[in-house]
């Protein structure tokens, strides 16, 4: 007969079978631990007292634990809802923090300034610059001005003959076939498509 082996690291067997069960006139040997109700309790500087039972008293003790206790309607609510979380200061995991949150100072020692320099803020982008007209052209509008050969003041007349012309120069029936300057093409078609709706071309 091949003896049951126990893995205790699965069951919560803990005791050496060398302790009592601290339940009274037990007698039999405490292998589980469960927290002392009258002893110190578990706080930041470590674990609380507990005591060692046996089988049958752990699972009476388990049965019998009510993690409620002491709880209000209202924090019992909270407790029960999908959304809980532990109660903590754990930034990472609270809806309030973000990579962007600044960490409370005085929890760190920062002699070369590198936490506070990430959070000091970085610069302003500048607001778009408005043309002579005073459209204003974003960074996409200028990008595709400059794929044209456009200046920053050009009107629709010279959007439509730059168009054309580069239209001309890439296109395969231009080039005996030849589909060397798709990609430019490409690039001159979106760049139109970008800029020939925009207020400053109408």
């Amino acid at each position: 007969m091949i003896a049951e082996k126990h893995h205790d690291r699965f069951h919560g067997r803990v005791g050496t079978g060398t302790a009592a069960c601290a339940y009274p006139n037990c007698g039999h040997a405490g292998e589980f631990r469960a927290l002392n109700r009258f002893g110190r309790r578990s706080t930041s500087e470590g674990p609380g007292d507990y005591q060692l039972l046996c089988l049958t008293h752990i699972r009476e003790f388990n049965a019998g634990y009510d993690w409620f206790a002491g709880m209000s309607a209202d924090e019992i609510a909270a407790a029960q809802s999908p959304t809980y979380v532990w109660p903590n200061e754990t930034r990472a995991f609270t809806s309030a923090a973000s990579a962007n949150t600044p960490p409370k100072w005085q929890d760190f020692t920062d002699p070369i300034d590198i936490i506070a320099t990430r959070f000091r803020g970085t610069p302003a982008k500048p607001a778009p610059r408005p043309r002579a007209d005073g459209f204003i052209l974003h960074p996409e509008d200028r990008r595709a001005m400059t794929t044209l050969g456009l200046g920053d003041d050009a009107g629709r007349a010279a959007l439509r003959r730059a168009y054309t012309l580069l239209l001309r120069k890439y296109h395969p029936d231009r080039n005996r076939g030849n589909r060397a300057h798709e990609k430019a093409l490409q690039d001159v078609l979106a760049a139109y498509t970008q800029l020939k709706n925009h207020p400053a071309f109408q």
